[in-house]
C-alpha cells in the first residue's frame, strides 16, 4: 500500500487531520493507495506558501528564467512518461495506449508555454490625447487555484498549470479525490525541475473540505476548473461573491454529424472514436450522432458491426479497446441513463447493460451501447452521460442538422463528416461550439485554443491567447505636457 502526503511549500507533509482515504484500481477493484485527506487548514497553509513564493521568488524572477524551468519540467515529464501513464491507468482505469500517449504529449504544454513566458508583450498605443504616452503591460494575478477532474488528470492539469506559471502566477492544485496519485507523483518532478518552494502546491481531498476553501480563500485571485457543469456552476457562484475571474471547462453533449456524401468508413471510425474511446469518459464525447436520413440504416448497420467487435478488458493490454468506468458513482450513473433511455422509448441496438464477459474484472464495465429512434428532447439526448452510450438522431438537411446540433444547453464540440467543402464551412460557421472538427474527431493541441460555448464553460485553454486568461491588463498613462490643463474636466 502506497501512502501519499500533501505537497506544500516544497515539502511532503501529513494532513492536519491525520486522516487518509483509499484509492482503488477501477479494473481490479483493489485498493492500492492511501491519499492524504486535506482540509481548510491545509489549504490555508498552501495558499500562504504560494503567496510568499510569488512575492519573494516567482514574481521577481525574469520571465526567461521561468521559461527555462518549465522547459526542464517538460524534459522530466518525457523521461518519466511511461511511469506516469501507468499510475494514471491504475488510478482511473483508462487505456494505457491513451494515457501513456497523453503523459508523453503533455510535456509539450510545458515546453510551449515555457517558450512563451518571455514573449508576453504590451503595446504602446498611439493615443488621441496630446502630450500623453499610453502603454499597456500584463501582470500575473498572484495565487491561482487549479481544480482538475478524474478522467485525464495530468493532461488537464498541464492545460492550466503551464500557462499559469508562464504568466508568472503561483499555484495550489486540488486534483480529483478519485485520481490524485499521478498528480502527487508529478510533484516530485516539480521539485527536480528546480521550482522555488511554494510556487506549486498540491492539497488532496474532497470538494467541500478542500475545493470550496480554495475557491473562497481571500488570497486566491483566480480559479481554473475542469469538471461537471453542476460543479462549475457552484464554483462560479462562489467566485462571484469575490468578483474573482474563473476559467471553466465543463461538460458537453456534442453532435457528431454525418451527411450522405461523407466517406462512410471514415465516419464510422470517427463516431467510434468520438464515443467509445476513453470508455466515453470525456467532455468532448460525440454522444449525439446525427445521421442523414438517406444513409441512416446502412450506417447504423456498419457502426454496430464495428462497435460490437471492441475488445473489453484490462486497460494495460495493447489489444484492449474499452476499459472500466473510473468510479463506482459514475458506473451507476451510466446504467441509470441506459434504463432511462429504454423507458423513454429509444431502441437499444447494441449493448445496454453491465459487462461481465471475458476480460472483465472488478465490477465497473459497461457494454458499448447504441440507441436509435432517439429524438432530441429525450434525456439521453440532452444530458451528459459521460460513458460509452451513443444516441442516434435522424436529420434531413443542413438546416435541420444545425437546429438539432445547437438545440442543447452545451456547446463544447461538434463533428461534421462531409466531402463538400462549402458545407463544411457553413456548418463550422453555424454550429455553436468551441471546437468543430471536420472529417476527424478528438484532435487537440497545445497550439490551439480549447473551450466551450453556453453551459460548457467560459475562457479558453491552450494556444497563445490562453496565457491572457492568467494575466491582468494594466494601462499606464504618462503626461509630458508642460502646460496645466483645466482640472475640472476629464482629460
Amino acid at each position: 500500500m502506497i501512502r501519499y502526503d500533501l505537497y506544500i511549500n516544497g515539502n511532503w507533509q501529513k494532513p492536519s487531520s491525520g486522516n487518509y482515504f483509499e484509492s482503488d484500481n477501477p479494473y481490479s477493484g483493489e485498493v492500492w493507495a492511501e491519499i492524504a485527506k486535506g482540509n481548510e487548514e491545509d489549504v490555508n497553509l498552501a495558499v500562504i506558501a504560494a503567496k510568499n513564493a510569488f512575492e519573494e521568488h516567482w514574481e521577481p524572477m525574469k520571465p526567461t528564467e521561468k521559461g527555462k524551468i518549465l522547459v526542464r519540467l517538460a524534459e522530466l515529464i518525457e523521461r518519466d512518461a511511461v511511469r506516469l501513464g501507468e499510475i494514471e491507468v491504475k488510478d482511473n482505469g483508462k487505456l494505457f495506449a491513451e494515457m501513456g500517449a497523453q503523459t508523453k504529449y503533455l510535456a509539450e504544454w510545458y515546453r510551449y508555454f515555457g517558450g512563451l513566458a518571455d514573449k508576453v508583450e504590451g503595446a504602446v498605443i498611439p493615443i488621441d490625447k496630446p502630450g500623453m504616452l499610453n502603454y499597456t503591460k500584463y501582470e500575473p494575478f498572484g495565487v491561482v487555484g487549479l481544480i482538475t477532474p478524474w478522467n485525464s488528470p495530468l493532461l488537464l492539469l498541464a492545460w492550466k498549470l503551464a500557462p499559469a506559471l508562464a504568466a508568472g502566477n503561483t499555484a495550489v492544485i486540488k486534483p480529483s479525490e478519485f485520481t490524485s496519485a499521478s498528480t502527487l507523483e508529478f510533484m516530485s518532478l516539480v521539485e527536480e525541475a528546480g521550482f522555488p518552494s511554494g510556487v506549486i502546491n498540491c492539497v488532496t481531498g474532497f470538494g467541500l473540505e478542500v475545493g470550496q476553501p480554495l475557491v473562497d480563500h481571500k488570497d486566491v485571485s483566480k480559479i481554473a476548473f475542469t469538471g461537471s457543469d453542476i460543479s462549475g456552476q457552484k464554483i462560479y457562484e462562489s467566485a462571484a461573491k469575490k468578483i474573482m475571474p474563473v476559467t471553466l471547462e465543463l461538460g458537453g453533449k456534442s453532435p457528431n454529424i454525418v451527411f450522405n456524401d461523407a466517406d462512410m468508413d471514415a465516419a464510422v471510425m470517427g463516431v467510434i472514436s468520438g464515443i467509445f474511446a476513453a470508455t466515453g469518459q470525456t467532455c468532448i464525447a460525440g454522444s449525439r450522432l446525427l445521421l442523414h436520413e438517406d444513409i441512416h440504416d446502412e450506417f447504423v448497420t456498419k457502426l454496430v458491426s464495428v462497435a460490437k467487435e471492441a475488445s473489453i478488458g484490462d486497460p494495460m493490454m495493447e489489444t484492449t479497446n474499452v476499459g472500466p468506468v473510473t468510479t463506482e458513482p459514475q458506473f451507476k450513473k451510466i446504467i441509470d441513463y441506459i434504463d432511462i433511455a429504454k423507458k423513454e422509448g429509444a431502441t437499444c441496438v447494441l449493448g445496454g447493460k453491465k459487462y461481465n464477459g471475458p476480460g472483465s474484472k472488478g465490477n465497473r464495465f459497461v457494454e458499448p451501447t447504441i440507441f436509435t429512434n432517439v429524438n432530441n428532447s429525450m434525456r439521453i439526448a440532452q444530458e451528459e452521460v459521460f460513458g460509452p452510450v451513443l444516441a442516434i438522431i435522424r436529420f434531413k438537411d443542413e438546416k435541420e442538422a444545425i437546429k438539432i446540433g445547437n438545440d442543447i444547453l452545451f456547446g463544447l464540440a461538434a463533428g461534421v463528416w462531409t466531402s463538400d467543402i462549402g458545407r463544411a464551412l457553413r456548418m463550422a460557421d453555424k454550429l455553436k461550439a468551441g471546437t468543430v472538427w471536420v472529417n476527424t474527431y478528438r484532435a487537440v493541441s497545445y497550439m490551439s485554443p480549447f473551450g466551450g460555448y453556453k453551459r460548457s464553460g467560459q475562457g479558453r485553454e491552450s494556444g497563445q491567447e490562453c496565457i491572457k486568461e492568467f494575466l491582468e491588463t494594466k494601462s499606464v498613462w504618462i503626461s509630458h505636457e508642460t502646460s496645466t490643463a483645466n482640472p475640472f474636466i476629464i482629460k
